[in-house]
């Protein structure tokens, strides 16, 4: 009788497991969900004087930075990367890794800014708003001159409880733009994600593109970019880069300048480890982009790199940062031909504020 009543309880007890890995299971893919194509963005300024419109012929400059929701200071490890965190250290981490990382583009003072993974309510974040923080350390840095800005979302998941020490919980986030020029519209575009269960652990991919008239009809057509790193085999990031080089090929027909710019999650260099070393860890998560993928459109690739002294965009956050850590250039533009590119490099933080470093360009609108 008492092993009957242990066997009971024993069964009761895998029951109730059942139901409730069962029901959450059920809660995270129903909750899943992505939003619509073609989604308008709104526009917002920080200054009350309008700004003049860029011209053709004048220099101008470029930043691109993902800040890692502002978690990934040197001395930090994903647990998707290999580490064993799922949060920010702290709420003053975040605040920290956020100032140093505005801090470090309003040293540069770009006309143009893109910044990736921006938390606007995320359990690994302390729940800051990254993007009202971004738009008021930048307002201030430019002494409010004129800064308009749109932002998409990209991410919205449902509550994970993994790691179950430190569950990533529930977060949004998306990208963020700045322009020095007026943005007269900006739209959100979808892009394509694996179908499988991977899905769950990618984002909502999405670029946005930014409006910026520049004389009569023409337009500098500006594209903020976070392609997809948590996929099976990769081919997907190249999926997604064809759609937007098929973009910017039409934009550029049409008679516009288009830039592009953001993380890539591909190996721009080819083969970092010929500029940077090999790794103590190897890891196949970035890809070198295929040749074909740049097939029938006129759009180059610029991968920022001073053979000099070259300096990755980007570490494997496996854990804190040190010699012999997988390195790579993963963030860098894409321009039309009648963008004219003097410059571009990896601007070296040491990887302080996030896992990547930011990255710039210099550029000239040509008449061509």
């Amino acid at each position: 009788m008492k092993a009957k009543k242990i066997l009971k309880i024993v069964l009761c007890v895998f029951l109730a497991l059942v139901l409730v890995v069962g029901g959450y299971l059920a809660y995270v893919f129903i909750d899943f969900h992505r939003l619509p194509d073609h989604q308008e963005l709104p526009v917002a300024r920080v200054g009350r004087t309008k700004p003049e419109a860029p011209k053709v012929g004048e220099p101008y400059r470029i930043t691109s930075y993902n800040v890692g929701f502002g978690a990934y200071s040197a001395d930090y490890g994903f647990f998707m990367d290999g580490g064993t965190e799922s949060r920010a250290f702290s709420q003053d981490a975040v605040i920290e890794n956020l100032l140093g990382a505005f801090d470090t583009i309003a040293e540069i003072k770009p006309d143009l800014m893109l910044f990736q993974e921006i938390d606007t309510d995320g359990t690994r974040s302390y729940h800051i708003n990254e993007y009202t923080f971004a738009v008021a350390q930048l307002g201030a840095a430019y002494q409010a001159n004129n800064l308009y800005y749109d932002f998409a979302q990209n991410y919205d998941s449902p509550y994970l409880m993994y790691p179950f020490s430190s569950p990533h919980g529930a977060n949004k986030a998306g990208i963020l733009t700045f322009s020095s020029f007026p943005i007269d519209s900006a739209l959100r575009r979808s892009l394509p994600i694996e179908s499988g269960v991977t899905k769950l652990l990618d984002l909502d991919r999405c670029y946005s593109v930014s409006r910026i008239p520049v004389g009569g009809e023409r337009e500098l057509v500006l594209y903020n970019l976070h392609l997809s790193a948590y996929t099976s085999d990769g081919t997907i990031a190249t999926k997604q880069l064809r759609m937007l080089l098929d973009d910017m090929q039409s934009e550029y027909e049409a008679g516009n300048w288009c830039i592009a710019g953001g993380d890539f999650n591909k190996d721009l260099l080819g083969n970092s480890a010929d500029y940077f070393g090999a790794s103590d860890k190897e890891y196949t998560w970035a890809q070198p982009i295929p040749p074909e993928t740049f097939e029938g459109v006129e759009i180059q690739l610029i991968a920022p790199l001073d053979e000099a002294n070259p300096v990755p965009s980007c570490r494997n956050a496996d854990g804190p940062y040190h010699a012999g850590q997988y390195v790579l250039t993963v963030d860098g533009f894409l321009v039309s031909p009648n963008v004219s590119v003097s410059g571009a490099e990896v601007i070296g933080t040491g990887f302080r504020y996030s896992d990547h470093n930011p990255v710039c360009m210099d550029f000239i609108l040509t008449s061509s």
